[in-house]
């Protein structure tokens, strides 16, 4: 991964592509709980989060990421869920999208991460008419954003200095 718009973008379009329903997708910024103050948005729709769960450098700014991948799944809906409704098809349809979240990216690999699994999931609380469901995700992102920061630098002479019998090195400064 040279930068994370390229994760972003690569789970926007896998998104856009697998599921027509979805109509919006974004990252996560709280919309939900201010939608008066919020650029409107269409529903339903999926807020990306990410963040780290941890870290192992790789060398030369390149580092290995274990990466949380929030999925907020919003559904705006004054249908009725309770058995028996007259709209209760329309809305189960959210149900429906969370399963299709879970079946597009678990188990999955793509060009900028790697063993994507569902470890996941809660409603949220909005305080209005809409469900609002967490999905998290775990992944590996080889992150290589930094390198391009890299800057080489010339060897410095240098020399190791055998200083006593208990085998200890030592580099004159």
């Amino acid at each position: 991964m040279e930068n994370w718009t390229d994760l972003y973008l690569e789970l926007a379009n896998k998104i856009k592509e697998t599921m027509p329903e979805v109509l919006w997708v974004d990252l996560w910024h709280n919309q939900v709980n201010f939608l008066s103050a919020e650029h409107p948005f269409r529903t339903p729709a999926i807020f990306l989060r990410f963040r780290s769960l941890g870290t192992k450098d790789q060398g030369q700014k390149q580092q290995e990421v274990n990466l949380q991948v929030d999925f907020y799944l919003y559904f705006e809906t004054y249908l009725d869920t309770f058995h028996g409704a007259y709209n209760q098809a329309g809305a189960m349809d959210f149900l429906k999208t969370m399963e299709s979240i879970h079946g597009h990216f678990h188990g999955t690999t793509g060009d900028n991460y790697s063993s994507m699994r569902r470890v996941g999931f809660n409603d949220e609380e909005t305080g209005g008419a809409g469900n609002l469901y967490k999905i998290t995700f775990t992944c590996i992102v080889q992150d290589a954003s930094a390198v391009k920061y890299y800057e080489e630098t010339e060897n410095v002479n240098f020399e190791i200095l055998k200083e006593n019998e208990d085998e200890s090195f030592v580099i004159p400064g």
